[in-house]
């Protein structure tokens, strides 16, 4: 059996990087990313759902909606999560 690189499997079912197929999947595997450190940092802090968005005026299903698909999610309200309601800080990095 020949091990392939999930990059390798992501260029034969999506094709390769750069593709609109490609560039959607790696998009919505980024706002993947996004829900599970936010969800990671307010496991971190003890924290439950209903707690984090008691500090952001927000329902706890909205933080629960964000951390399974944080597809849809604003800057603003990425901002108020991370800083207002973790207490941390929001770096965004852009690669061109």
């Amino acid at each position: 059996m020949k091990t392939r690189t999930l990059d390798q499997i992501k260029n034969d079912y999506y094709g390769q990087v750069g593709t609109p197929e490609r560039d959607r999947l790696e998009r919505e595997l980024e706002a993947l990313r996004i829900g599970f450190k936010i969800r990671c940092a307010r496991e971190k802090k003890e924290m439950t759902q209903a707690e984090l968005a008691s500090r952001i005026d927000k329902k706890r299903t909205f933080i629960s909606k964000i951390e399974n698909d944080g597809e849809n999610i604003t800057l603003k309200t990425l901002y108020e999560v991370v800083e207002r309601g973790l207490g941390g800080k929001l770096k965004i990095e852009v690669i061109v």
